[in-house]
């Protein structure tokens, strides 16, 4: 028998040190992005410390682009990346340490998020959060009443260079990005408008008492915080670039166009799947969420100003 070399050794302790993540949901491309983050090694991107082993397929047979790549999602999972398809959320608490809930339809999320709950694991929630603001409460309490670690977020939070355009001297700050909808999410916005709305928050913190939006070719939402600052959001329907720009007293910072990488956002989960520190607070998001839901009664008023109540 040969001898075990010691870069072996190193593997194994490395690969048995790795938290194992399992997956809710598989028609969404982010759950072959983060697999290939996680489980490949020989990527440039590769990140250690957790692994992807098990998933939840899930999907949502009125949504077309569910219904259509949930299977051929799961399947490269399971070939590609050694991926174990299990029948249930249930069957998948015993063989993980952390949980990424990747369903792409957001009305699922509560009764995934709460069957997931009783695994008691950290859990990262993609985006969107929950197709509608009680949605997202009703997913913030329970994960209270179980005790579960969670966060939410669009990857878009942390590309570059949105992390250093936060500024106290910002006085506004204006941002972009496409917003295709889906008919079945009554927050438009929370489809895909949400990258440019966490985008907006990356940048402003909380703190938005008040939101006025003017729905047309492009919709236009723009918030007031309550220390006077003003914060819009231009929603490109229904594809655009990204961008941003801040505006200080003396001093005006463009982004230039945002290209957005997965990367970034992977390593915030991985450490807080760590560490159970989030990155983004629940304050925060829960914001953020009854920021979308004063702009869509906003636009069912015609454009009036709608105060965000929390």
């Amino acid at each position: 028998m040969k001898p075990v070399s010691l870069f072996l050794l190193c593997a194994i302790a490395a690969a048995a040190a790795d938290l194992r993540v399992g997956i809710i949901g598989t028609d969404t491309s982010h759950v072959i992005a983060f697999s290939k983050v996680l489980n490949d090694p020989t990527s440039p991107d590769h990140i250690p410390g957790a692994r992807i082993v098990a998933a939840y397929k899930g999907g949502s047979p009125d949504i077309e682009s569910s219904a259509s790549r949930v299977e051929g999602y799961a399947k490269d999972l399971a070939e590609k990346y050694k991926v174990e398809i299990v029948p249930s959320i249930g069957a998948l608490c015993g063989k993980v340490d952390a949980i990424l809930l990747e369903s792409n339809d957001g009305r699922k999320h509560l009764e995934q998020a709460i069957a997931a709950f009783k695994c008691g694991k950290p859990m990262f929630i993609d985006k969107p959060l929950a197709s509608t603001y009680p949605d997202a409460v009703a997913i913030a309490k329970a994960a209270k009443a179980a005790n579960v670690k969670w966060f939410s977020s669009s990857s878009l939070r942390w590309a570059d260079p949105l992390p250093t355009m936060k500024n106290p001297a910002n006085k506004s700050v204006t941002v972009w990005g496409p917003g295709p909808m889906e008919k079945t999410h009554y927050l438009d916005l929370s489809w895909y408008g949400i990258h440019p709305v966490e985008m907006l928050y990356a940048i402003m913190g909380p703190g938005c008492e008040e939101v006025t939006r003017i729905a047309s070719a492009n919709d236009v939402v723009v918030g007031k915080w309550k220390d006077g600052r003003i914060g819009t959001v231009q929603v490109l329907r229904p594809y655009g670039d990204y961008g941003a720009i801040a505006y200080a007293e003396k001093k005006t910072i463009e982004s230039g166009k945002i290209k957005s990488s997965y990367v970034p956002m992977l390593k915030e989960i991985v450490k807080f799947f760590q560490t159970g520190v989030a990155p983004v607070s629940e304050d925060e998001t829960m914001e953020l969420f009854a920021f979308m839901d004063a702009a869509q009664k906003s636009k069912e008023q015609g454009g009036k100003p709608v105060k965000v109540k929390r």
